[in-house]
């Protein structure tokens, strides 16, 4: 078996690097083509650890490539994830630099805020609806420090689930209220609707994803904790942004969530 000539670490502080000057960076499978998954939670893990260490805060998780197409796409039977930092927050209306950004795409989301830990490894649907505080409407921006998303699993995975920002909308709503399967979601950029989707696209429900997760996470020894935000996975496909786009993001029962860039 080939030895592997760059380690984790070198490929983790590569990554990091790349985040902080906005630059993109070769793929880390053109770089190590022997990366395994584990091997990707690890470098995303180092990192973790690196924002810590300087002094930013988790705020949560996010869960990726949740729908059939894109798993099938990547060869895949399962979703990723990555973590949110108080770094990432942007207000509902907020402006975004394209200074901070390196080739950003918007993802119309569910949010789930908990009131209770969910730690696995046998965490269920009812599970999550009970820990569950209230759920909103959400963007994340995804961003990818991988050049020309010219990405593979690993990549992805590596570079925090190619996650940039997010913005949360300001109305919260019980989950038992609303049907997150039947929510009905409508992407608007610059004024005309490009996507339309619903929460059925989503693993069948989002709050599947959110289950997946927390026993996902008992594999790394940790759990999903009281207060953190988890975004549960983008609706549709996903528009790139540039300076001037505008983008507005309308959920059937949970009101809208929008984000300009400049």
């Amino acid at each position: 078996m080939e030895e592997k000539l760059i380690t984790n670490e070198q490929l983790s502080m590569e990554l990091y690097q790349s985040l902080k000057r906005r630059t993109a960076m070769r793929p880390l499978t053109m770089t190590n083509n022997n990366l395994t998954v584990d091997d990707a939670y690890d470098i995303q893990m180092r990192n973790v650890k690196r924002a810590l260490a300087e002094g930013d805060h988790l705020t949560g998780k996010k869960i990726g490539l949740t729908s059939k197409g894109m798993q099938q796409l990547l060869n895949i039977t399962e979703p990723d994830f990555g973590h949110l930092f108080r770094s990432m927050e942007v207000e509902n209306g907020g402006v975004v630099s394209m200074n901070v950004a390196i080739q950003p795409k918007v993802e119309g989301e569910v949010a789930f805020v908990l009131k209770e830990d969910l730690v696995g490894p046998n965490v269920t649907i009812e599970d999550v609806y009970e820990a569950t505080d209230y759920v909103c409407a959400a963007i994340e921006i995804v961003d990818s420090r991988i050049e020309d998303w010219n990405i593979k699993l690993v990549d992805t995975i590596a570079d925090n689930g190619s996650s940039a920002l997010y913005i949360l909308g300001d109305k919260k709503v019980d989950i038992t209220q609303v049907s997150l399967p039947e929510i009905e979601m409508t992407l608007f950029k610059n004024g005309e609707v490009v996507n339309k989707g619903t929460g059925k696209e989503v693993l069948e429900n989002p709050a599947m994803g959110v289950a997946w997760l927390a026993n996902k996470l008992h594999d790394f020894g940790q759990s999903l904790k009281k207060g953190e935000v988890i975004l549960s996975g983008a609706f549709t496909a996903s528009p790139a942004a540039s300076a001037g786009d505008e983008f507005l993001v309308e959920f059937s029962q949970l009101g809208k969530v929008e984000v300009k860039f400049e």
